[in-house]
């Protein structure tokens, strides 16, 4: 065998972006975080540093996939130790770590359910599998989802997505159905749960034939605007689409694995169990995985034919997402999120009560959102102003996104063990970035 070689790597910023226009398909040029490239070379923990070596606070958990801190040792050491003795086994063959990541996330839900487990690679892939799952076992078609969710940009996944910039200009896929969102600050029915129910019954009487497949939603929406669904609306919800014979599909691919603080799972804080789960991101720090959690029952009706994904069980990513869970309980991640989390919403809300311009400070655990308004009571949204927070923040050396359907919301969701002076200096830089609009 040929001794092995270091790749060549050009790390020089114009090039890098040369290929990448040249090489890369334009449809990337769509989704950038800045006007100007930013460059990562190295990370470590909660920070990233950039090509020319300037260390920089990732609150934004690079789309919310690093869970537990980039190139984290656990992590890093459990791939290293799958990938020397094999780093793929194919779904037509067995192998252990598939099944112990399996046990190991059926023993993060809610007892009582036999609940199973199907890898997959994204969450986009997830959501279609979990749409299917719930068309095969109900034998109806219509989906419901909300305005504003964001499921993914697959064909299926981009139509379930209700932001109107995610959809390519072709007809979408068959049997969706939008349902307004409960927005309890933006939101046409005021803050509360009920008139968004009722307008929900009103979609079910009159946008479907009656009878529908499931609903499928985030617990809170993130790239929506990180608005958490407010107290009974979930679990009425639930309500209304069991009694029209349809499942409850919860999205936990951001809002999961620990991110709120209070629970492992988003939809724990609603009182409800999902029918389906739909998880990925964070859950194995970046590498591509994705899981659909649903009970024994109604993953039956898809053993009639045949199903596979051949990287779905991919044993390397499958160790990583065991490390993942690991790195929660022994670190503590979980509650870090709280406390954290709670410093962060804290001092953005008295920053809020000084400044007008700042609508609305929302979000739970390290999922938070700030929405910038023109100011005085109108909330016209102000997406120049977010964008200039967003940039003037990064000069400060913290990297956060934007999200809502306006790109108005700064969004700040850094990886679980960030610290209180991490929280300090966020708070420090969103101060001297609103001195500055």
């Amino acid at each position: 065998m040929i001794p092995y070689q270091s790749l060549p790597v050009d790390w020089q910023k114009s090039a890098i972006v040369a290929r990448r226009q040249r090489y890369l398909a334009p449809a990337l040029g769509s989704f950038v975080a800045y006007d100007a490239p930013v460059v990562w070379q190295r990370g470590s923990g909660q920070y990233l540093w950039d090509e020319q070596g300037r260390r920089f606070l990732d609150c934004m958990a690079q789309n919310v996939c690093v869970s537990v801190g980039h190139a984290h040792p656990g992590v890093l050491a459990a791939v290293r130790e799958q990938m020397a003795l094999l780093p793929h086994v194919t779904t037509a063959y067995h192998h252990p770590q598939p099944g112990h990541f399996a046990e190991e996330l059926v023993a993060r839900l809610p007892s009582g359910p036999d609940w199973v487990v199907h890898f997959v690679n994204s969450g986009a892939e997830a959501v279609d599998l979990a749409v299917l799952i719930a068309r095969t076992r109900t034998r109806h078609f219509e989906v419901l989802t909300l305005r504003d969710a964001y499921h993914g940009m697959h064909y299926g996944a981009q139509t379930a997505s209700g932001l109107g910039q995610l959809r390519q200009a072709v007809p979408p896929a068959p049997g969706y159905v939008q349902v307004m969102a409960p927005h309890p600050y933006r939101g046409p029915l005021g803050p509360g749960a009920e008139p968004y129910l009722e307008e929900l019954r009103r979609t079910l009487g009159t946008n479907t034939c009656g009878v529908v497949a499931a609903l499928l939603v985030e617990p809170v929406q993130a790239y929506g605007g990180i608005v958490e669904m407010p107290p009974g609306w979930l679990a009425g919800a639930a309500r209304e689409v069991r009694a029209c014979g349809g499942l409850l599909i919860v999205d936990e691919v951001q809002t999961g694995c620990a991110r709120t603080g209070e629970h492992f799972w988003g939809f724990e804080a609603h009182g409800v169990v999902p029918d389906v789960i739909v998880t990925s991101k964070g859950i194995a720090n970046g590498f591509p995985l994705a899981a659909v959690v649903t009970r024994r029952e109604l993953a039956q009706g898809m053993a009639a034919r045949m199903f596979f994904n051949t990287y779905g069980s991919n044993p390397t990513c499958c160790a990583a997402g065991r490390a993942v869970l690991r790195a929660i309980d022994e670190e503590g991640l979980q509650a870090n999120a709280r406390e954290i989390g709670g410093l962060i919403l804290g001092g953005l809300r008295r920053l809020q009560s000084r400044d007008e311009r700042l609508g609305d400070v929302r979000g739970r655990g390290l999922l938070i959102g700030v929405e910038l308004v023109k100011g005085g009571r109108s909330r016209d949204a102000d997406p120049a102003a977010a964008e200039r927070i967003q940039g003037a923040l990064l000069e400060q050396g913290i990297v956060v996104g934007r999200c809502g359907r306006e790109h108005n919301v700064v969004k700040i969701n850094p990886p679980l063990c960030v610290n209180a002076a991490d929280a300090a200096w966020l708070l420090e830089a969103v101060q001297g970035a609103l001195a500055r609009l």
